[in-house]
């Protein structure tokens, strides 16, 4: 293999490299050895571009590139630099330049040299890019701060439990003729209040507040590859193809040509969350690149922030490639990401997809990191991959090693397919649907934590406890990925009326938002939300994914019994137990052992009350006993209510089919 030197007053003591292009065999050992990691490895804090009073300072981390320069551009579009900066080599395989303040608003590309091959790019660590994100373009951040944007924060969150997370994708919220949302498919619709569809409902931010969710995930936000920030209206795309992790999305802005509007807006919009008491989370997607061989990684680093085997990528995301986090400068990057994220923008939580790819030891320094700056940082992920990865299941935070980091939490898969069926098998009905799956249930119910009423041979996915505590259960029934709820119970029950179905969704989420844990709910599940079947709207038109607002009036009981399902979990803290061992000395299982059928009290750990819930999921009405007292139903299969709906001194209930009851008597009961 062909070789070169590295002279020493470069990179410290002389070492052979391989010759990384066009073969990238000899790369993945070199990488991992002990004299990179000592001599070329980097751990500054200045590789985000610095803009100083008197000049501005650029370091790009390239150990392996024999020359970079920096070129400055007048526009997105020039083809030639106006001005060529050849980088000094530094210290750890740094290049670095120091512009005079001229250059601001200028547009910039690395132009990095491999022996032979050139590459161009913006950097990994860009903050500000042109049009779809191929140029960097030079401008201190400080300027985008809406008015007052560091004077709102979120509420503090005392603990995960104490969320109810809503996930919504950007375009989705607003796009729909009867939004009444003149910014429609733009960060700027979330800052529009007081809107309403043509029946007088509240759409947007409005239905949020109205709502009550704690909460809101957006879909990918950062910079994405799919879409022509400038194409036609009506493209659309989830977003999971990152290109430049550090910098919103164009094609939500409302001038993706300006370099400051994404900026902007996407502030603009976490601010009007924040005023009005939400949070934000962001979906982040560190696990891949929307390319291997054309990712500004690869093209600053050949090989080193991917996996790769042969000098191939390997690819446990599906997409192609999947990143390398246990290695020192991607961990490093992710941080300084995530850090940059939560001190520049101010999200409060993020959502990891396909964390199971991540090494554990990463996720654990990104936890304490980002609390560091955040203590009430609300944190948990997919916990499984798209495939097969080099990097063995015990090094990386899949679901079964969650408890390995109490902090994180991980989507609950166990309760989601117990309740609706089979997330890929539409067909196959859940414990809604009278198909059974009660332990699943059970297991969510007590938010994955050990609990003796549960048998855990019987449980769909994970024969064990894996949340260390309720905090790191994300109970869901569905979300982006996949069928609506609506369009799965649809699929699993053929015949069954509109009636019923919408009698199956309640008692879905019911289970959801009284469960231990984090309940996460997918936008518009609480008007039925339909995608008429289509099981990966990824890339689908508006018609499909955007929210119809006026299926809300339509549905406007429906919405009515979510937001006093939510009202309810936030006024009675023993839904919210904050440990196992309180959710084992005060959620006890009783009565019949039908599959069916799910009942429990909950005893509040500072007596003043006990709560009795119950699920009836068969065809059939179902008469339960119920101990002796004054109690106040506080949730029928109408109605949720934190004021009693009505009142029994009866010795037992009867549930009507897929439905719920949750009563409440301040009585001391054994």
């Amino acid at each position: 293999m062909a070789e070169k030197i590295f002279p020493t007053s470069v990179h410290g003591e002389l070492a052979t490299l391989p010759k990384i292009l066009p073969n990238f065999e000899g790369l993945t050992d070199f990488y991992d050895s002990e004299y990179f990691n000592e001599n070329l490895t980097y751990d500054g804090k200045d590789l985000f571009i610095q803009y100083e009073k008197d000049h501005i300072q650029v370091r790009l981390w390239a150990p392996m590139a024999s020359k970079v320069n920096f070129q400055l551009y007048t526009s997105a579009e020039e083809k030639t630099p106006f001005l060529t900066y050849e980088m000094e080599p530094s210290e750890k395989g740094t290049h670095l330049l120091k512009l005079p303040l001229m250059a601001i608003n200028h547009f910039y590309l690395f132009e990095v040299h491999h022996d032979e091959v050139v590459t161009y790019t913006p950097g990994p660590y860009a903050t500000c890019v042109g049009v779809n994100g191929e140029k960097g373009y030079l401008l201190s951040l400080k300027e985008t701060d809406p008015e007052n944007f560091r004077t709102y924060k979120a509420p503090l969150l005392e603990n995960p439990v104490d969320a109810v997370v809503y996930e919504v994708h950007v375009r989705d919220l607003s796009i729909h003729e009867d939004s009444d949302i003149e910014a429609k498919g733009k960060y700027l619709g979330f800052t529009e209040d007081g809107t309403r569809n043509i029946k007088g409902h509240t759409t947007g931010l409005s239905h949020l507040k109205e709502l009550g969710v704690t909460h809101v995930q957006l879909l990918p936000v950062f910079d994405f590859n799919a879409l022509d920030e400038l194409g036609e209206d009506g493209a659309y795309n989830w977003g999971y193809d990152p290109l430049n992790y550090n910098v919103p999305e164009g094609s939500y802005a409302i001038d993706p040509k300006d370099p400051a509007s994404r900026i902007k807006e996407l502030k603009s919009l976490i601010m009007s969350l924040h005023k009005n008491g939400m949070g934000v989370i962001m979906d982040v997607v560190y696990n891949h690149t929307y390319d291997g061989v054309t990712s500004n990684f690869h093209k600053t680093v050949p090989l080193y922030f991917h996996r790769s085997s042969g000098g191939m990528f390997t690819d446990a995301s599906a997409c192609g490639n999947e990143t390398a986090s246990e290695r020192r400068m991607m961990r490093k990057f992710i941080i300084d990401s995530l850090l940059f994220w939560v001190e520049e923008y101010q999200m409060d939580g993020f959502r990891f997809d396909l964390m199971g790819i991540h090494d554990t030891e990463t996720m654990r320094e990104i936890e304490k990191a980002l609390r560091s700056v955040k203590p009430d940082i609300l944190l948990y992920g997919e916990g499984w991959t798209g495939g097969n990865s080099p990097l063995h299941e015990d090094l990386r935070l899949v679901k079964r090693n969650i408890s390995q980091v109490p902090g994180i939490g991980a989507f609950n898969d166990d309760i989601r397919d117990g309740i609706k069926g089979h997330v890929f098998f539409n067909e196959k009905g859940g414990f809604v649907s009278s198909r059974g799956q009660r332990e699943s249930v059970k297991f969510g119910i007590t938010g994955a934590v050990y609990h003796p009423q549960v048998n855990y041979r019987k449980i769909l996915y994970t024969d064990f406890p894996w949340a260390q505590n309720p905090g790191q259960s994300i109970n869901y029934v569905s979300a982006h990925d996949n069928l609506t709820l609506y369009d799965k119970l649809e699929a699993a029950n053929k015949g069954k009326s509109k009636e019923v179905l919408k009698d199956m969704a309640k008692l879905a989420n019911t289970i959801v938002l009284t469960s231990q844990g984090v309940p996460f709910l997918h936008a518009g599940v609480e008007f039925l939300r339909t995608k008429y079947g289509d099981h990966n709207s990824y890339r689908s038109s508006d018609k499909v994914n955007a929210l119809n607002w006026s299926q809300k009036s339509r549905n406007i009981d429906v919405v009515q019994y979510y937001k006093g399902l939510i009202a309810l979990r936030k006024e009675y803290p023993a839904f919210r137990l904050r440990t196992a061992e309180e959710i084992g000395k005060y959620l006890s299982f009783y009565g019949p052992e039908d599959r069916n059928f799910i009942s429990y009290t909950l005893k509040d750990p500072h007596g003043f009350y006990t709560l009795l819930v119950a699920f009836n999921g068969g065809e059939n009405s179902f008469k339960l006993r119920i101990p002796s007292a004054h109690w106040d139903v506080l949730l029928d299969k109408d109605d949720a209510d934190i004021l009693p709906l009505w009142s029994t001194k009866e010795t037992s209930v009867t549930l009507k089919p897929y439905s719920a009851m949750i009563l409440m008597t301040r009585d001391s009961i054994s």
